[in-house]
């Protein structure tokens, strides 16, 4: 019903700002480029943002806070999905109004499905954190869980999802409606386009999703001695609140703040890089929008100076052969082995079979070139790295999304190293990074890894050994017919032997194999 009425309110908005009128002002013979003029003379007026920022608020908060990001900063256009809901969250607008003091507790009430006076001691009113539809405040547990007394709440301010919600619907039904008007719209992929935005959305708001990706990422990082990820408390979390383990914290940028606590901040910008590599490309699963206000620093006793990953909303993954393709093929183009990295895309599919593997070659070389020859403390790795997904473009080619996203977070972890400390060779610790991976990969532990994803496979084959084994000896009998017992039994053993020697042969040969990677890996 709410939908219906958006989409009623959409089209009321539509004929009452001009459309039908825009088109029976234009002249009959020649309307389409009398439009095409107007437009460009509006888009040249100084108050048309301002103008279509007053007539965004009947249509909807998440369409009013966009075209008001529009008014005051037209670059958000260009940006990224991630990049405008964030910048949206940190304006201030109809979706970031946190709520009042009073309507906190009904809020609390309704999002754990009970009084919050049985599970907290007491809640700071004060939100220590507002962003679009959500808040997050500071509070004490009744009840100690696990040694764990003080919490950070994340709130669902329920009301503004609801109607980000309607807001998503509207523009689904809107891409239906342009696709079966216009040739144009079916083509670009209008609708697909939509379902995507609003998934994106939607997966902001998931709070079980986040607390899903938060207890794997603290799994990941477990007894790692540069990362620490608060704890979930999955007893009081709910679909509304995100309850978890509260860690003092100061932002990545204070660097001020985080000398006088005595961090090393050159250290600090070191662990930046070297953790988001882990992450990315050893685990596989990173945040796909990092910035400063998801990764803080450490100021307990206990964690001093340490990475807290404490927002995990809006992750990405990498299967194994991406993550494979991104660190090999990484390592190629530090060491300008281009060919190698050509070969290795035709390998993986990102370019038709057709392409010739020296003109693909010959690209990257092109590209890639211009970044050796300034010294390396000047060198950035991420614009480096830009050409491995990019290169294949001009043939026609394309890497998949999640391969250009774990790119593009890697740049800005270098990025907010290099706002750390400013001559930190991001170059060395990225190239370092890659080949310590590589190396893993290529040696007894790789081998070992690569054994154990197999084993599925043979777990199925292995039961039926003995079977196979007799029906061998019975059509060595049938072969043989007419043969005695003593002539059956030589052939036995002698295929027992061979049998023998094959395995010692394997375990042998297998043994020298490793020996020879692992050396030459080291």
């Amino acid at each position: 019903m709410r939908t219906t009425i958006r989409r009623l309110l959409l089209l009321f908005c539509v004929l009452r700002y001009g459309a039908r009128l825009l088109w029976q002002a234009a002249p009959r013979h020649d309307r389409a480029r009398w439009i095409a003029t107007l437009i460009a003379r509006l888009h040249l007026a100084r108050n048309t943002r301002t103008a279509l920022h007053r007539a965004l608020p009947q249509l909807g908060p998440l369409a009013s806070a966009f075209g008001e990001a529009l008014a005051t900063d037209p670059d958000h256009a260009g940006r990224t999905l991630h990049d405008v809901l964030d910048a949206l969250g940190r304006a201030e607008t109809a979706l970031t109004k946190p709520l009042d003091a009073p309507e906190l507790a009904p809020a609390l009430r309704a999002a754990l499905g009970r009084p919050p006076e049985e599970v907290f001691a007491w809640v700071d009113p004060t939100p220590l954190e507002n962003g679009i539809a959500e808040q997050v405040h500071a509070a004490r547990l009744r009840i100690e869980d696990r040694g764990r007394v003080d919490v950070t709440v994340k709130l669902l301010r329920v009301r503004q999802v609801q109607r980000i919600e309607d807001d998503i619907a509207v523009l689904l039904w809107l891409a239906k409606l342009l696709e079966r008007a216009f040739p144009a719209a079916r083509e670009f992929g209008l609708r697909s386009l939509a379902e995507s935005f609003g998934t994106e959305l939607r997966h902001r708001f998931d709070l079980r999703t986040e607390a899903a990706n938060l207890s794997q990422t603290g799994r990941h990082f477990s007894g790692n001695a540069r990362v620490v990820v608060p704890a979930v408390i999955w007893d009081f979390s709910t679909d509304h609140a995100l309850v978890a383990e509260r860690i003092e914290t100061l932002s990545l940028t204070d660097i001020e703040g985080l000398r006088r606590h005595g961090v090393d901040v050159e250290r600090l910008a070191v662990h930046v890089v070297e953790v988001f590599v882990e992450q990315a490309f050893e685990h596989g699963f990173f945040h796909a929008a990092l910035d400063a206000r998801r990764v803080r620093v450490s100021i307990d006793a206990d964690t001093l100076g340490c990475l807290v990953l404490a927002d995990c909303a809006v992750m990405s993954s990498l299967t194994e052969p991406e993550r494979e393709f991104f660190v090999h093929g990484a390592t190629a183009l530090f060491g300008q082995d281009y060919g190698r990295l050509a070969d290795m895309h035709h390998e993986v599919g990102h370019v038709a079979p057709g392409t010739r593997p020296e003109m693909l070659e010959a690209e990257l070389r092109r590209r890639s070139e211009a970044h050796f020859a300034s010294p390396s403390s000047e060198r950035r790795a991420g614009a480096l790295l830009s050409h491995l997904t990019e290169a294949v473009q001009p043939f026609g080619g394309a890497v998949p999304t999640a391969l250009v996203l774990a790119r593009e977070s890697l740049a800005r972890a270098e990025s907010l190293a290099r706002a750390l400390a400013p001559r930190l060779d991001t170059w060395r610790i990225v190239e370092a990074s890659f080949a310590a991976l590589a190396r893993k990969d290529l040696d007894h532990r790789g081998f070992i890894k690569r054994l154990a994803r197999e084993l599925p496979h043979l777990a199925p084959i292995a039961p039926r050994l003995p079977l196979l084994f007799v029906q061998r000896l019975q059509r060595i009998q049938q072969q043989r017919e007419g043969f005695d017992s003593a002539v059956l039994l030589r052939a036995l053993q002698h295929e027992q032997r061979r049998t023998r020697q094959l395995l010692w042969a394997c375990a042998i040969v297998g043994t020298l194999i490793g020996a020879a990677m692992t050396l030459l890996a080291h």
